[in-house]
This record gives C-alpha cells, structure tokens and sequence, in this order.
C-alpha cells in the first residue's frame, strides 16, 4: 500500500503537469495566431513607391485618357510618344500637340510634341513636364516655417523615331534624357521606350505592345546633402562642424510592358464604334487592366468616349474615365480639340484638355 503522503504529492503533480499543459497549449494557439496576423500584416510586400521619376507614368493626351488609357493599339498622333511609339509611323502629316491637365494637389502637368513623316520613317520629339507650387521650407525644430521657399519639377525630353516596315506592320523607339529637381538637388538618367503595332488579318484589330521607361537608375544630389556634424557629440573638444555629404539611394525609373487590341464593332461613312483593351505589367505596381471605347459621329467630326482603368488592381487609384473630341478642317490645317475626365480615389479628379493641329 501506498503511504497517503505519497498519494498526495503524485496527485499534486498530477496538476501541476496538467496546468502546464494547458498553458503550453494555449501558448501554442497564441503564437500561432501571432504568427498569422504577422504574415497577414508585416510580411506583405508590394511594389508601390519603390520608383523615381514617377512622372514618367502619368498619361498624356486627352482622346487616351477619355478611353481608359486603353490605346497602345489604336493610337496615332504625337502622344504615341508615351503609349506606343510605333504609332507615329500612322500619321498622315506632320502634327503638333499640345496636352494640359491640373493633377492632383494643384500640380501642373503639360506634354507637347511634333511629329514629321518623311520617305525614311517619322521624326518625333516630345517633351513631358510637372511643376510643384512653391511651399515653405519646414524643419524638425521650425514646423511653422522658416520663411524660405522652395519648389521641385519634373521633366523629360524624348527623341523618337518610328517606321512601317509593311502595310500591316510597324516598329518605333525613343531615347528619352530624364531629370527631377527638388530645390538645389537633382537626379537624372536616361530611358529608352520600344514598340510595335500590327494589324492583323482578322477584321483589322489591331495589335500593340510597348516598353517604356527602361534605362538607368536615379540617384539625387546637390547642395542640400552637404551637411554638418559633429562626429562624436559625446566628446569634449572635437571639431563640431565637419563637413559632411549625405549618401542617397539609386531607385530604377517606372518601367512598364504594355500590349493592347483594338478594333471597330462597326464603321460606315458616318459612324465608327471602337472598343479597345491594355494589359499592363509595370514594376512598381501589380498587373491591371485598362478598358475603354470611342464612338465617331458625322465621320468622326465628333467623338464621345469612355473607359475605365487599372481593373483587378488592388487598392486602384484611377477608375472611370469620360471624355469628348471635335475635328475641323481648316486648309490647309486639320484642328482636333479633345477633353477627359477621369475619377481619382483620394484626390480631386483631373481634367485633360488637348489641341492637336496637323499640317
């Protein structure tokens, strides 16, 4: 027989195993649930604001951004600079345009361009540019302002060249020379954008594919990363005021492949309906694609277009778009006057107004 001490102590034991247990098992479901929620929020990684030179992927031209930014496939006026550069090779003649939009945060953004043909392919140069209002200088010891100012732009020149190699098919570059400023502090950098478009045998869709923004890297610099420190603040007597240089980051430019299709549902002398779809697969962001249409009244006096962009984009910032265009032909001038509307999530819708006149 067991002593009843013996007995008591076992029992106790007993317990002291099972609350043990318990704990380690309600341990367990803890960390589990820990390491959940840490896979679920931490351990998410994303490609947005990993760029420089973000300017790069605003779009141009009031007609592309009326249809959804849906137009690699179907463009063909000095804007195909930005969407597909093949596009130039298109053009009936020479043409100017002119593009302007108010962007978000009273940001000033303008685009114009001149394309020529001539007997060995088509000549273009386009200029993108984006300019902040000046704002008062903030630091971490006068939040209120110091009473300096200062701004930041934007801007990129593009050298293109497109030609058609067939009836059907057609081909085009560009160098683009990139620069951003902020104050006294610059990064620039050099791009390359490549395209091709093709009309295929089936009822004359259209095929187009782009790559754009592809070059070097960005890396800022300037008088605003000279600064002073003291090496060793915990030392008496040292040199207070060394000269320093901040070292900055290199980020790549927002490169992007897109390939669209775009074909007319019906045409006649007097109407014409085209729809068109892009996908696209940039690297700061995940895939989406954009969707839009244009329909041609009184042989495409007047347009009336709609579309909607970045579908199947998590968090998307862009959604519908509207828009509206008129021709005149003016000899030996041809004028073309095209708006756009397009929604924002969470800042104020922009407004596009483009002027296009070819001679």
């Amino acid at each position: 027989m067991m002593p009843d001490k013996t007995r008591n102590n076992m029992r106790i034991r007993a317990r002291v195993f099972s609350l043990v247990a318990a704990a380690l098992a309600l341990g367990l479901l803890g960390v589990d649930d820990a390491v959940a929620q840490f896979d679920a929020s931490t351990r998410e990684v994303t490609k947005r604001g990993t760029t420089a030179a973000d300017f790069l992927s605003i779009p141009v031209g009031a007609r592309a951004t009326g249809m959804g930014h849906a137009i690699s496939a179907s463009i063909a006026d000095p804007t195909a600079i930005y969407w597909n550069v093949a596009g130039l090779a298109e053009l009936p003649g020479g043409t100017f345009t002119a593009d302007y939009a108010q962007w978000l945060a009273d940001i000033d953004f303008a685009f114009v361009a001149v394309a020529v043909p001539s007997s060995f392919g088509t000549i273009g140069i386009g200029i993108t540019s984006m300019s902040v209002p000046e704002m008062e200088v903030t630091t971490e010891l006068e939040q209120e302002g110091t009473g300096e100012l200062f701004d930041a732009s934007s801007m990129a020149i593009a050298f293109s060249y497109a030609r058609a190699l067939t009836d059907r098919f057609s081909i085009g570059g560009s160098v683009k020379v990139v620069n951003e400023r902020i104050w006294n502090s610059t990064a620039s950098g050099v791009a390359f954008d490549v395209g091709t478009m093709f009309t295929t045998p089936f009822s004359g869709i259209r095929l187009g594919a782009s790559i754009s923004n592809f070059g070097s890297k960005l890396k800022i610099g300037g008088d605003e990363l000279l600064v002073v420190v003291d090496i060793d603040p915990n030392a008496e007597g040292n040199n207070e005021s060394n000269r320093a240089l901040l070292k900055t980051d290199e980020f790549d430019m927002p490169l992007s492949m897109r390939i669209g299709l775009a074909g007319e549902v019906f045409q006649t002398e007097q109407y014409r309906l085209t729809v068109a779809v892009d996908a696209l697969n940039p690297n700061n962001s995940e895939q989406y694609v954009n969707v839009g249409a244009e329909l041609g009244f009184l042989g495409d006096l007047i347009m009336v277009r709609g579309g909607y962009s970045e579908l199947f984009l998590d968090d998307n910032v862009r959604s519908l778009t509207l828009g509206a265009g008129l021709r005149y032909r003016f000899a030996p001038l041809n004028f073309a006057f095209d708006y756009a509307y397009e929604k924002q999530e969470f800042f104020t819708d922009v407004n596009r107004f483009t002027l296009s006149v070819q001679f």
